[in-house]
């Protein structure tokens, strides 16, 4: 995100000497991505930041994937998923490929252990709950209905002050703002749904700087990639990584609320790019928000049947009033997962009932891929096996690997 922020103490010109009132020198590090060529920061510690004293094994929770074959669209059930209450390492895989996981927890009031994920970038979706979490830039707080974006290789931990609701999209690279919304200098334009005073950074580094002051021989635990897969080490530092007495860049966590995104609407029904916030390397993510729906005089409301033939879509619906769904099984809590290869949208009675709807009452939070989906572990511990066939109100007449039909309604989804 190229918007300069810094915070803390900083020599007046880079690469330069900065010293305590011992005179001791502060180290200086630059953490920068792609190579140097893109957006990147400059941390100033106290102490070493490569010292580690050891490196030990993290053994991640269950990070198999089952492929959606046979092809069918599916319903997760997130609010009935027992998950551990770390918000690190509580966190149940929900779906995902190669180039994104998304995984869900709910977690309890104490804090994660320190955490840097050395894959890619983190989006986690706060569906409920509040709190801050810790990182080396300084401290972000967190509330219902924030993405907090943690850059990758940032050293965090999560503080709940209640229990929350997390949903983690973790990438395997870089996530940030549409190149459409940018200025070719980096501003966001007047035409994008959000604004630079909508991002929220980093606060109180002099206090973490403080509280870690003489700590020795802290662990940090580190997802990393290996030719095998997605792996995790232990490493212990000899000393804590929130040492940062000032910072400066363009690289750096934040937040950002759904309530400051300003929906796009049009004469007729809009297509699902209009509701993007970010994106990274093959996967987009969206959201559908309350808001005024098309004007035309015949207009119809709901959307018109889709086969977004190079994406798997991914709808988590975590807000408003679904009554078009009633039945179906679909609600608060929900993910449904229509994959490329199938079209999906209304059924013919939902369309009717949508003419002449001025207003949704609707929150959604949508990930697009552009590579199939797999079901992690948790996806395929809470699915409806009747949601494939509630389009047309009958299932197979054999049960399958999924189970037989239950005879609901057809649904229709709002993207």
């Amino acid at each position: 995100m190229a918007h300069y922020r810094a915070l803390g103490r900083l020599p007046r010109q880079r690469h330069t000497q900065l010293r305590d009132e011992d005179g001791h020198l502060f180290r200086e590090e630059l953490m920068g991505e792609e190579g140097f060529s893109s957006d990147s920061s400059l941390l100033y510690h106290r102490g070493v930041p490569s010292a580690i004293t050891d490196s030990t094994v993290w053994d991640l929770p269950d990070q198999s994937r089952t492929p959606n074959h046979p092809l069918k669209p599916r319903h997760l059930k997130l609010h009935d998923l027992a998950t551990g209450t770390c918000p690190v390492e509580g966190r149940r895989l929900v779906l995902g490929n190669n180039d994104v996981r998304i995984g869900y927890v709910v977690t309890g009031t104490d804090a994660s252990p320190l955490y840097r994920n050395a894959i890619g970038d983190e989006c986690v979706y706060v569906e409920s709950g509040s709190g801050t979490v810790e990182t080396v830039f300084g401290v972000v707080p967190y509330r219902a209905g924030d993405y907090v974006l943690v850059p990758r290789a940032a050293d965090h931990r999560w503080v709940p002050a209640e229990p929350s609701r997390l949903y983690a999209i973790e990438a395997s690279s870089h996530i940030h703002p549409p190149k459409r919304y940018l200025s070719r200098f980096g501003q966001l334009l007047e035409h994008a749904p959000y604004c630079e005073r909508d991002l929220h950074g980093p606060t109180d580094l002099e206090a973490l700087v403080e509280r870690s002051r003489d700590v020795t021989d802290v662990e940090v635990l580190v997802k990393h990639r290996t030719s095998a897969g997605i792996v995790g080490t232990r490493l212990t530092y000899a000393t804590h990584p929130f040492d940062v007495v000032g910072w400066d860049g363009c690289l750096y966590p934040y937040t950002f609320n759904i309530e400051d995104y300003m929906p796009i609407t049009g004469k007729v029904h809009q297509p699902p790019p209009v509701h993007q916030v970010f994106e990274g390397w093959n996967f987009v993510i969206c959201n559908f928000l309350p808001r005024k729906v098309d004007y035309h005089d015949l207009a119809i409301p709901v959307p018109y049947y889709h086969s977004n033939v190079d994406s798997d879509e991914v709808m988590f619906y975590v807000g408003g009033d679904y009554e078009a769904r009633k039945g179906s099984g679909i609600g608060i809590g929900s993910i449904s997962l229509h994959p490329g290869g199938h079209a999906h949208g209304p059924q013919p009675s939902a369309i009717e009932a949508s003419l002449g709807v001025e207003y949704f009452e609707e929150s959604a939070v949508m990930v697009d891929t552009f590579a199939p989906l797999e079901l992690g572990e948790g996806g395929l511990a809470v699915e409806d096996p009747a949601y494939a066939w509630t389009w047309a109100g009958r299932g197979p007449d054999a049960s399958d690997d999924v189970g037989r039909d239950d005879g609901g309604p057809a649904v229709f989804s709002n993207s």
